[in-house]
């Protein structure tokens, strides 16, 4: 995935987003860690997708994720930056700071190192927020198949969690 060459899985899924947005007439932004901005390139890899993308925040550190998305510095502190508390914080921060109606939020331990028992790699969370619609979050434990294999899952996750929003057939999770 680093050539911007995504599997077939990956387009797939990010022209189904696309598709549900435009028929909703919906705009999205992005909050980005372990995946780097790769949400975001899945989706603008697609022609024609800036009638629905508005902006992607890779916020990989901590600073950024309190500077640019509005995160609480307590919210990283007490719960760490591979968290549900996180993970929301920074799509509730995407709705925020983004004139858009849905936002998508991952963090999370790509690997290979970082893990500690609690947090072992592998472990994502997502948070997908809509103005005025519940707040969804999913935890994966995607287990440690190598870096890329994480960012991949957890990018297909991202956009299925999207186009669930997106379509009116997400659950609070």
């Amino acid at each position: 995935m680093t050539d911007l060459a995504f599997p077939g899985d990956v387009s797939a899924a990010a022209e189904r987003v696309l598709d549900a947005c435009r028929a909703r007439r919906l705009t999205l932004a992005t909050a980005e860690s372990c995946t780097g901005g790769l949400v975001a390139g899945a989706l603008t890899e697609i022609a024609g997708s800036s009638d629905v993308v508005e902006a992607g925040y890779v916020t990989y550190s901590n600073a950024a994720k309190e500077r640019l998305l509005g995160v609480p510095h307590d919210t990283l502190v007490r719960f760490g930056a591979v968290s549900r508390e996180t993970a929301e914080a920074m799509a509730l921060g995407v709705l925020e700071h983004a004139p858009v109606d849905l936002a998508v939020a991952v963090t999370g331990i790509a690997g290979p190192g970082g893990g500690s028992p609690d947090k072992p790699v592998g472990l994502v969370h997502f948070a997908a927020a809509m103005r005025g619609r519940l707040l969804l979050h999913r935890e994966r434990r995607f287990g440690a198949p190598g870096r890329r294999a994480v960012r991949c899952a957890s990018v297909l996750e991202a956009l299925a969690m999207l186009e669930s929003m997106a379509t009116g057939t997400s659950t609070k999770r």
